[in-house]
């Protein structure tokens, strides 16, 4: 279930797309499943459907979910490009709310590569 905590200092649409790719992740969600349309899930969530669009069309350019037109939102097909791009917008959210600079977050990155 997607909550938003409004007295968090993460935006909505962050938090939102968050829980979602954590969904899919997990399996909770999985690849051809349909996700409630903005307007049902702003109004679930209390929340401006701008904001819920925002984060599917941010987790559509993740390639995490895909836009059918009227058919609706979709998870997209499961793929390691798609992955690792997810792996990678969820350290750059990790490492910013740790106050870590992009130098401190690349070194780190290279180290665990290099381990």
């Amino acid at each position: 279930m997607l909550q938003v905590d409004p007295t968090s200092s993460v935006p909505p649409f962050e938090q939102l797309r968050e829980q979602i790719t954590a969904q899919v992740e997990s399996g909770e969600l999985r690849a051809g499943d349909r996700l409630p349309t903005v307007r049902r899930l702003a109004e679930d969530l209390g929340l401006a459907a701008n904001t819920v669009a925002r984060a599917y069309r941010e987790l559509e350019g993740d390639g995490l979910l895909e836009g059918r037109g009227r058919s609706g939102t979709f998870v997209a097909d499961d793929d390691s490009g798609r992955a690792a791009r997810v792996a990678a917008r969820t350290y750059a959210t990790t490492v910013r709310s740790l106050g870590l600079s992009q130098d401190e977050a690349v070194d780190l990155v290279r180290r665990a590569l290099s381990a």
